[in-house]
């Protein structure tokens, strides 16, 4: 580990001029990632600026009946949270289906969102990875890739983005808020990452000027939600595959759904022709497959990772049979 200045941000106003006086600054909030990576010599801040103790770490409710997550916010305590277990369940299963306890205990709401989508080439600085130093090459392409991406990837780069919170952050429409000097603005999560395109060592369209302060739920509506997720083990894995669904039946048909995967693409994707197929049907393995079909046409799997688009599919329709044909839903 490269030897770096440490500061601790006791305001936003205080990180955001940190960051922006100091172009080779990064942010810190649990560390869980970031000190991995310095520690690995892939991150290699001359200042870590550490937004911790920001009293961004309430859980509010608002009027309108939606909810604001401080950027500080445990990972463990959004999970227990009785608004989140009750109103948003896609959103409790999917952090408690990420890492391990000691993790989530320490990972903060923006730091998740914020962790590097990468893969075992991008953590080995002795191979070429053009996330790491654009314009070296993707070790992945040839190599090993069973965890790697089979849509929306680029020959630049095939890993995939790492979170479950994000994933059921995207199929609940939810907004990331992020401040710098001319205030607060705010950027749906599914406008928030960037596919790798010839540019892979942007993750977002956050700028460095730029500090999470929040993210913000929409009103819970009548949509019935789950999230499902394989991995090689029980627990502390990342998903080979995982599904956010959400959807709502009137009348014998789908009213409204929503539905995003993990573990198959640079960032979490939204399958939204998926969801226009199912739109006004009724509930059947049948149109589920279809929709599921629709969405992994353009697939695109590496040689040792094909497998990913029939688990895909599979979990796509029993996703959406658990919250309508069979199940009772929640």
């Amino acid at each position: 580990m490269k030897p770096f200045e440490y500061v601790r941000a006791h305001d936003v106003g205080s990180a955001l001029r940190l960051l922006t006086d100091n172009p080779d600054a990064t942010l810190m909030g649990g560390g869980t990632n970031l000190v991995d990576h310095m520690k690995l010599g892939v991150a290699q801040p001359r200042l870590v600026i550490d937004v911790s103790r920001l009293p961004l770490n309430e859980i509010e409710v608002r009027p309108d009946g939606g909810v604001r997550i401080g950027a500080t916010v445990r990972n463990s305590d959004l999970a227990a949270h009785p608004v989140i277990r009750s109103q948003y369940a896609v959103l409790a299963r999917a952090l408690l289906s990420g890492a391990s306890g000691q993790l989530r205990n320490a990972a903060t709401t923006a730091g998740n969102l914020m962790q590097a989508t990468r893969c075992v080439y991008f953590q080995d600085v002795t191979t070429p990875c053009n996330k790491r130093e654009p314009g070296t090459g993707c070790s992945a392409v040839g190599g090993y890739v069973r965890y790697h991406a089979v849509l929306g990837a680029s020959d630049h780069c095939i890993a995939v983005h790492p979170s479950d919170m994000a994933v059921a952050l995207s199929a609940l429409d939810g907004v990331v808020v992020v401040r710098d000097g001319d205030g607060e603005h705010r950027i749906p999560v599914n406008d928030f990452y960037r596919l790798p395109g010839d540019s892979p060592e942007r993750d977002t369209v956050l700028t460095h000027d730029q500090v999470i302060v929040a993210v913000e739920l929409p009103a819970p509506s009548e949509l019935q939600s789950t999230y499902v997720k394989a991995r090689d083990r029980a627990s502390f894995a990342f998903a080979l595959v995982s599904v956010a669904a959400a959807i709502k039946l009137e009348d014998g048909v789908t009213a409204d759904v929503r539905i995003a995967l993990g573990g198959v693409a640079h960032r979490p994707w939204r399958a939204y022709r998926a969801e226009e197929v199912l739109r006004g049907s009724p509930p059947s393995d049948d149109i589920f497959g279809r929709a599921a079909d629709i969405e992994l046409s353009e697939a695109k799997p590496q040689p040792d990772n094909t497998f990913k688009v029939p688990l895909a599919r599979n979990l796509m329709v029993s996703a959406l049979r658990s919250l309508t044909i069979g199940g009772s839903g929640r």
